[in-house]
């Protein structure tokens, strides 16, 4: 039978009325009781008391029983990931925590360039085992889209090879994997002209190739002292954006300036916002721009967190996601990077949830997964317990039993071969 019904559940948490934008209590998740789900082509086609929809449905779907006490989750977005990278940064981080900053490891040869010389060296088969490995890591924490970005190849060779790595590690890995182009990164240290040459050759050789092959829709861009300045970058986003490019933008790391291009592209992202302040924040809250925190860079270099308390109190949606890179964000755990946040910056459970489920769909201009309703893709995690406050309280170590992608179960816990 292609319908099945699954349940019943202890908890089911659908977010099915919950805003977009702005803060949220606790009071308004939505909890339904002995619930089940009916799901049919990957698709949820009902939700709602698991015994309704059993006579409901009976004779019409396979029944697959959920045994003892569980909570069902819709399934998590990591909307920001370096994960196609090479190499090692344990050095970096040693170096970090014996005194030294982001930007004097760059310029003794650690840093984003390090990793670049270790991705170019690596082959396409090598990359794309790589993003297999990590998307598998990934998906065992109940993670059913990853965005996967390039930017340690800096040269339109090296940027599509890694691209075309993510596009072939998509047929391995059950879950999504959405594609970035980071070309600009940062200007590459052997590369002779300027860095506004070095932009323009991107945008007119490299971004047709990215349409022609359908490797991405999406364009990022760091902007930074280390990296590139607002005025050197209003071009090449003019550029992806009359190609009909999706902009996102590494805004407000350490400077300002990120976010107002931001929000001038119409960018659906500005992502880290460790050093905004109450200008960015309110540019940011009065757009639709989602504002995307990177825990884990704040845990990995020993800097702020990204002020998510004022940013939804001035009625920003909010997203959080890992960061997952070889440097400064070598964690990969989403929920612990999601916990701790959440205690430093006081958000509750609803906006911590909402954050790495619908919010952070949003700020991948997804709308068709996030949230538990029908309609919506069937993708949601599945957790032993009988309370949903058990995996934010357990901080990162409860996982889920079960992953469900598309209304197939592709992870049960101890199973290794997902």
């Amino acid at each position: 039978m292609d319908k099945i019904l699954i349940g019943p559940f202890s908890q089911l948490l659908s977010f099915d009325k919950t805003p977009l934008k702005g803060a949220l209590g606790d009071d308004q998740i939505e909890i339904a009781k002995n619930a089940g789900i009916v799901v049919e082509d990957g698709k949820i086609v009902a939700i709602g008391d698991y015994r309704d929809l059993k006579k409901s449905v009976h004779n019409e779907a396979e029944l697959l029983l959920m045994e003892g006490d569980t909570v069902c989750v819709p399934g998590y977005i990591d909307c920001h990931t370096h994960l196609a990278f090479a190499g090692n940064r344990a050095n970096d981080f040693a170096l970090r925590n014996a005194g030294a900053s982001y930007l004097e490891i760059a310029e003794s040869g650690g840093g984003i360039w390090s990793t670049v010389l270790h991705t170019r060296a690596a082959s396409e088969s090598d990359l794309t085992a790589h993003i297999v490995h990590y998307a598998k890591e990934l998906l065992t924490q109940g993670i059913t889209t990853i965005e996967v970005k390039s930017g340690y190849g800096l040269s339109i060779k090296e940027e599509l090879k890694i691209l075309r790595a993510i596009k072939k590690a998509q047929q391995s890995v059950s879950v999504d994997l959405i594609p970035t182009c980071l070309a600009a990164h940062m200007k590459p240290k052997d590369y002779t002209g300027s860095s506004k040459d070095y932009l323009n050759e991107i945008a007119h050789e490299l971004f047709p190739v990215l349409k022609s092959e359908q490797l991405t829709n999406r364009i990022d861009a760091f902007i930074e002292k280390s990296a590139f300045t607002a005025d050197q970058i209003e071009q090449y986003f003019s550029k992806a954006k009359e190609m009909g490019f999706d902009i996102t933008v590494h805004a407000d790391q350490f400077s300002t300036s990120g976010s107002a291009v931001a929000v001038r592209f119409e960018a659906v992202s500005a992502d880290h916002l460790e050093a905004s302040t109450d200008l960015e924040i309110e540019l940011l809250a009065n757009s639709h721009t989602v504002a995307v925190a990177l825990p884990g860079a704040s845990i990995g270099i020993g800097c702020a967190f990204t002020p998510a308390r004022k940013l939804l109190d001035r009625g920003a949606c909010l997203a959080i996601a890992t960061d997952w890179n070889p440097g400064s964000a070598p964690m990969g755990q989403l929920m612990t990077q999601a916990t701790i946040l959440a205690t430093a910056e006081k958000l509750s459970n609803a906006e911590l949830f909402a954050a790495i489920t619908y919010r952070a769909a949003q700020a991948l201009n997804l709308s068709d997964r996030g949230r538990l309703r029908k309609g919506e893709l069937a993708d949601f995690a599945v957790y032993k317990t009988d309370n949903y406050q058990n995996i934010t309280y357990r901080q990162g170590t409860l996982k889920p039993i079960q992953v469900w992608k598309k209304g197939t179960l592709i992870y049960t816990k101890g199973d290794e071969t997902c």
